[in-house]
């Protein structure tokens, strides 16, 4: 007991001042989580509400009078799965397009010896302080209006995420082992495919999340360059639910007529929201872990 006693005195003890500093740290982040999180709940918790409970102001972050007439009307329609189909549809064939255009891109640029490397940086880097604007990027996509690649190409390659995986590549993987299979006589390609890759999977699972959501919530593209309603993702729809106030005849028609009168279109735009947005915070959950590699890119070197 003596020898505890006497190596806790010997413990090294944080000063006050950094207690004091961690305290508000966690005090205003749990300040922002709250604010972050309130309006979130908020919106799950009137679209399980009924209308009068609703407008009554009975509805915080907990459903009040619950129900699941506007979760039904919404999955009645099959406006709502033909969205889905065609958005889980872009973001899996659009994220596979951005990764490949951006490994293909930061791969090279990673190593210090390519000629014209600051000339090919400079490049990339202009494109992320000007651009050509919507008329011109439209004229160039002319050719595919209507089709799935004026949602795949437009935007597939971000300047962005390019920089930060070339980062990686040269703050991560080291250079010796790139010396060593070219020694053996591996080739570039199957240096990036064999090794490069496997040893970046963090940084491909950030950066694969990162345009999975730009497709995920992408409605403009659509807008501008899809004329056929049968290849109009989810937020499209979903749009005309928010902003237009409308509601198709299956929506309509599958909704008990006492809810349907008392506004429960409103809730539908709540139920909408949450159709739309779940899939994501959903996959966020399970890859969320690579953030924290993810954000520590190119902060220690050597």
């Amino acid at each position: 007991m003596a020898a505890k006693a006497k190596n806790r005195d010997y413990a090294i003890r944080a000063p006050r001042a950094d207690a004091v500093f961690h305290a508000v740290v966690l005090l205003f982040l749990a300040l922002v989580t709250i604010v972050i999180l309130f309006p979130v709940l908020n919106i799950i918790a009137t679209s399980f509400s009924s209308y009068n409970a609703v407008i009554a102001g009975r509805v915080w972050i907990w459903p009040a009078e619950f129900q699941l007439e506007t979760y039904k009307a919404v999955f009645s329609s099959g406006s709502i799965f033909l969205g889905y189909r065609n958005t889980i549809l872009y973001t899996v064939l659009g994220t596979c397009v951005n990764l490949a255009v951006t490994i293909c891109a930061a791969y090279p640029l990673s190593f210090s010896d390519l000629r014209g490397k600051n000339a090919l940086s400079g490049f990339f880097a202009f494109t992320m302080l000007f651009s050509g604007g919507m008329v011109p990027g439209y004229i160039v996509v002319n050719r595919l209006i209507d089709t799935i690649w004026a949602m795949l190409l437009p935007g597939a390659l971000s300047v962005w995420n390019m920089i930060i995986m070339r980062t990686f590549f040269q703050s991560n993987v080291p250079r010796e082992l790139y010396e060593a299979a070219t020694i053996d006589g591996c080739s570039d390609f199957r240096y990036l495919v064999q090794v490069m890759l496997p040893l970046s999977g963090s940084i491909i699972a950030v950066i694969a999340l990162y345009y999975a959501v730009g497709h995920w919530n992408g409605y403009f593209n659509a807008m501008l360059y899809l004329n056929t309603k049968s290849r109009y993702p989810l937020q499209i729809f979903l749009r005309e639910i928010l902003l237009l106030g409308q509601m198709d005849s299956d929506m309509a028609g599958n909704m008990d007529y006492s809810l349907y009168a008392q506004g429960a279109s409103e809730l539908i735009k709540y139920a909408g929201i949450v159709v739309s947005s779940l899939p994501m915070m959903v996959i966020y959950v399970f890859i969320q872990r690579f953030f924290v590699k993810g954000v520590m890119i190119g902060a220690i070197k050597g």
